[in-house]
C-alpha cells in the first residue's frame, strides 16, 4: 500500500495529501462529491408524508388559525 500513488491534492498546510489514490487519482477524501441520493420515490422520500406539499398548506393554514385566535385572546384582554 505504500507503493501505490498518492492523491496529491493540496491541504490546508499546503502540502500534497499523502493517502492513497483512487482510480480517479485522488483519495477518498478528495474524490470530489457524491452523486446525492436516488432521485423519485427510490429514496423512500413519502414514507410518513409529512413533507407533501397538501401536510405543508395544512400546518400553514393551522398556524395561521392559532395566529388568528391568539392575537383575538390579546384583543379581549
Amino acid at each position: 500500500m505504500h507503493l501505490s500513488p498518492r492523491c496529491g491534492a493540496r491541504t490546508r498546510s499546503g502540502t500534497p495529501c499523502s493517502s492513497p489514490a483512487m482510480p480517479n487519482g485522488r483519495c477518498r477524501m478528495h474524490g470530489g462529491s457524491s452523486p446525492g441520493a436516488p432521485k423519485g420515490q427510490a429514496n423512500g422520500m413519502f414514507k410518513h408524508g409529512r413533507f407533501t406539499n397538501e401536510a405543508i398548506a395544512r400546518r400553514r393554514n393551522l398556524n395561521a388559525w392559532i395566529s388568528a385566535m391568539r392575537r383575538m385572546a390579546e384583543e379581549i384582554t
